[in-house]
């Protein structure tokens, strides 16, 4: 059985190695205040073990699908035995929820990424929002389309065990995805406003909901914002999943062009305009 101490450090090393930041080390007792001691070799060890574990896990998954993912199977890829994952993780669930995690990170970078490289035309506030939006959105489709199998773990329906209504690093690192753009969100939100409903035309169950919502997203805009930010999430999921799943083969051999018009779409709940004018 794995120790309690050993359960607690492998979920912090683990936190650390899929939100893609180091194991810094740990405050020292002796050296005077704030003192920062390295990690220690069993540290970085532990990390590195860690990190393969998760990766030869989305391997799998890649290759074989969501079944394939065992502890048995990633301990023989990995010429460990199944007990010996137990060291790093408690269980087969919690294993799933890291990985969760580790794919919600990746995108979330990403799609960060794709927005700051996002140059406009001109230095017009509504323009350069809108090439920002929309490299957001292609990045996410991007990505959805080259890592199908990983989309439908973290966006299709739940795996077993996953959807207990626990709040771990899985939901936080989910939480960190939508924070990305939702960033972009407010962005738009401040600096080119644009009409929502008042709290008084939202239906009183949506409303509660909404507020809810409102204050995991820790801030105070309108209800109405928030409602028409996940307005546009459905819509744009609603556009990539259906492409993921081949659910549109039955009409269109290439759905790029109607992407386009999602933009559009998109850009009409924010009060902007797309394509770009001129």
């Amino acid at each position: 059985m794995v120790q309690e101490a050993d359960v607690t450090q492998s979920a912090e090393v683990a936190a650390a190695m899929v939100t893609g930041t180091a194991v810094t080390g740990t405050v020292g007792t002796g050296a005077g205040p704030g003192a920062v001691q390295p990690p220690s070799r069993r540290d970085r060890l532990r990390a590195a073990t860690i990190d393969e574990i998760i990766q030869t896990a989305r391997q799998l998954l890649v290759k074989d699908g969501p079944e394939a993912v065992s502890l048995r199977a990633i301990a023989r890829e990995m010429g460990m035995t199944a007990p010996g994952l137990y060291r790093y993780f408690g269980s087969y669930e919690e294993l799933h929820r890291y990985l969760c995690a580790n794919i919600f990170t990746e995108l979330g970078a990403d799609i960060g990424r794709a927005i700051e490289a996002a140059t406009a035309p001109s230095d017009d506030p509504h323009l350069k929002l809108t090439v920002k939006m929309v490299a957001a959105c292609r990045e996410f489709r991007r990505w959805a389309l080259t890592h199908k199998d990983e989309f439908a773990l973290v966006f299709g329906v739940p795996l077993p065990g996953l959807d207990d209504g626990r709040y771990d690093i899985a939901d936080e690192c989910a939480l960190a995805f939508a924070g990305t753009f939702f960033t972009l969100f407010l962005e738009l939100w401040r600096k080119v406003p644009f009409g929502v409903p008042d709290d008084e035309q939202i239906d009183p169950g949506l409303r509660d909901q909404l507020s809810r919502y409102r204050d995991a997203l820790g801030t105070s805009i309108p209800l109405g914002a928030v409602m028409t930010f996940l307005r546009c999430w459905t819509v744009l999921y609603g556009a990539v999943a259906m492409e993921v799943f081949g659910h549109l083969r039955f009409a269109l051999e290439d759905p790029a062009p109607m992407f386009e018009i999602t933009l559009g779409d998109l850009a009409t709940l924010v009060g902007l305009r797309y394509p770009l004018p001129g």
